[in-house]
Parts: C-alpha cells; structure tokens; sequence
C-alpha cells in the first residue's frame, strides 16, 4: 500500500464519537451537522424523481439545468457566474479532492490555513504533495484571527496551490474582503492557484452583508483567475447525508474536471439533483431561516459557555460551531473522550484540526432543539465544578 495512505491517521472526531455512540444519555454535539431532517420540498423532489424512473447517469458535470440553477444562485449572490465554470460533485468532500487532483501533482508545494477540517490537510498528503500550514492564532478574547503578513510569506512563485476555509469550521474565522484582495493580488504575482472552501457561506451573521452571504472571494477575482470555489448543498439546505456538492472554477478547467469526474464517480445521482434543484428554487423560502436560527443557537451557547468558571470562548461571526478552551485541560482528546463518558456531553476535540488547536474543543450548536444547548453546558459545569 502506499505510503502516504499508511500515514493517514483515522479522524479524532470519529475516535470520541464511536465512544458515545448508541448511548441514549450522551448529547452529541461533535459532528457538523444539524439535527433537522432535509426540508420537505427539497425531499419530495427527490422522489417524485425515483417515482418518475430517473435512476440512469447524467452528464459528468451534472444535469444542464442544475448547473444553470446554481449560475443563477450564485450570480445573484457575487455577480455573474455562467453555467460553463459550474460543476456538480458527489458532496463538497468530492469537489475538494476532484479539485486537487486536477491541480496538484506530488511534490508541490501547497499551503493551508489551519487550523481546518482534517479533510483539507489529508487530501494534499495523500496526492504526495508537501504542505505547509500557517496557523490562525487566537486573540484574548477567543477570536481566532489571521496572520496575514505570515500568510503571504509563506506563498512563494513555487507555491502551487493555496487552500482556505471560510468562514472557518473549526473557528469561525471569516476572511474580510481586504484580505481577500490582498491574498488574491499576491497569488496572481507568484503564479498560485487558490481552492477557497466556502460551503459555510451562508451560516455568516455579521449584519454588514446585501446578499447574506460571507465575503466570498468571487466577489473580487477575474475571470481568469487562478481560483476555484468549493461548495455544499449540505449546510444551507440541511443536506449533509445527500452528498451533492459543486465547484466554480475558470471555464477553461471545467472539461477537464469533467473527465475526472468520470474517473471518480462518473456523476451525482440525478434523484438527489434533483433534490438540489427544488432546493435553489425555494432558497428565499428555506435558507434564512436556517441562518436565523442557528444565529438564536449561536447566541444562546456563547453567552451560557462564557459563564462558565475556565471556559475561554467567542461567538464567531461564520460557521455553527463555538470553539472554546477549559483553563487546566491540555489535552482535547482525553478531554473530548471524558467529557462522553464522565459528562454525556460529546464534543469535537480540537487537535483534530491542527496542533496548535490543542486544548480547544468544538461544539456544533446546529441543534434543533435550542434548549439542549442549555443542558449541554449544564452537564460541561457540574464536570468541571465536580473536579474544581
């Protein structure tokens, strides 16, 4: 077996969740994910396609009218955007290593912000690629912010490709457009393409947005930028389990994403673009309230977190995590593991994403019920005052 494949180490999330898995008395907060099912319209969509005998492959870049629909959806959110630069992936997991691997052989030099969903620092490993990660740091407040001089350092003329996440999952770092602009300028002087993971896009709360989403750097690019944009149908449609993702990319790398598509996963089932399609139809119906509840979520975790004796957090302007440290707990995963089975609380240890998120936790607050949220910190306080 390869080598860079022995290496991968098995996901610290799924570690503490099979810990707690099955346990009725454990409340899960370490995946991220809502608890909501799919929205009804987007579901029933999806079977009257299997009811009509849709069950054959589509075109590798996904159905026309799809890719059309998802034009329309994002030009009205960051300005014209043609069907030809759209293609639909089996999940935004897919788009990401689809991407990668168009662009990256082994041994190039990559770099990521970190700290970051696993995914996005195990896929450049396992392509043979050499990646180097600048790391946000943490203010006093618990904010998470960028070192944006270190950043543009670290992206040399021999850097291939640069990869960031934002709004940020674990930390709800969200870029803002003049570091946008200043990243996106560096990269066209040093020849670097960017992979901008911006599926969180739309869980943004700041009230300074037109078009409720985060800054996007498709707000700022040309055409012919070097930049492809990753996204999901699974946040702001609660469609994690349908695995439909998409990617934006210059017109003149979409033919060749298609043949890699072929070669990966030949298509997205068309049931469950189908499923996507009645989902852009009613976004005004189905999105915002989404975004306001997680953002009633947001605003009742943070405020209980931060009442607690050690516990050093910040509400995040993106994202559906609160990202927080216990003072005296070093280690996240030992932490994470007790807290399941001590506490019934499970939470996401943060060494999963980077070393230098060592000792914070991350708490997914897309919860339903707003007031297990509440229960939650409860049980985080009585384990904490237990061992004062």
């Amino acid at each position: 077996m390869r080598q860079a494949v022995l290496n991968l180490e098995e996901s610290k999330i799924r570690e503490v969740a099979n810990a707690g898995m099955g346990r009725d008395d454990v409340l899960p907060f370490w995946f991220g994910e809502s608890d909501e099912v799919t929205p009804d319209a987007i579901r029933q969509a999806a079977i009257a396609a299997l009811q009509a005998g849709e069950t054959f492959y589509s075109h590798n870049l996904g159905l026309p009218a799809l890719r059309e629909a998802v034009a329309a959806y994002t030009s009205a959110l960051h300005g014209p955007v043609g069907a030809e630069r759209i293609g639909i992936t089996s999940g935004g997991v897919n788009a990401l290593i689809v991407a990668m691997q168009t662009l990256i052989d082994a041994g190039d030099d990559v770099v990521a912000v970190t700290p970051v969903w696993p995914n996005l620092t195990a896929q450049p490993r396992i392509l043979g690629a050499h990646l180097r990660c600048v790391p946000l740091r943490p203010d006093a407040q618990g904010a998470w912010q960028l070192d944006l001089p270190a950043l543009l350092a670290a992206i040399t003329p021999q850097t291939k490709l640069l990869i960031v996440n934002s709004p940020s999952n674990p930390t709800g770092w969200t870029l803002t457009r003049a570091e946008q602009t200043a990243i996106l300028a560096h990269c066209r002087q040093t020849g670097t393409w960017i992979l901008a993971d911006e599926v969180y896009e739309r869980l943004y709360y700041k009230d300074d947005t037109a078009n409720g989403a985060a800054p996007s750097f498709l707000d700022v690019a040309e055409l012919d930028d070097r930049l492809v944009v990753v996204q999901s149908f699974s946040k702001a449609f609660l469609m994690t389990g349908w695995r439909l993702g998409y990617l934006i990319m210059p017109p003149t790398m979409t033919q060749e994403v298609g043949k890699l598509i072929e070669f990966n996963t030949s298509c997205a089932p068309v049931f469950a673009q189908r499923g996507a399609l009645a989902a852009l139809a009613q976004t005004a119906d189905i999105t915002p309230p989404i975004v306001a509840h997680l953002r009633q979520c947001r605003d009742t975790l943070v405020p209980l977190l931060q009442t607690v004796p050690g516990v050093e957090t910040s509400a995040a302007p993106g994202g559906m995590y609160a990202f927080l440290r216990v003072a005296g707990f070093g280690d996240s995963l030992e932490l994470a593991k007790r807290l399941v089975t001590e506490a019934g609380l499970g939470l996401a240890p943060g060494v999963a994403f980077a070393p230098e998120a060592e000792g914070w936790l991350r708490w997914c607050f897309a919860s339903k019920d707003v007031g297990r949220l509440g229960v939650g910190v409860e049980r985080l306080w009585g384990w904490l005052a237990a061992r004062a």
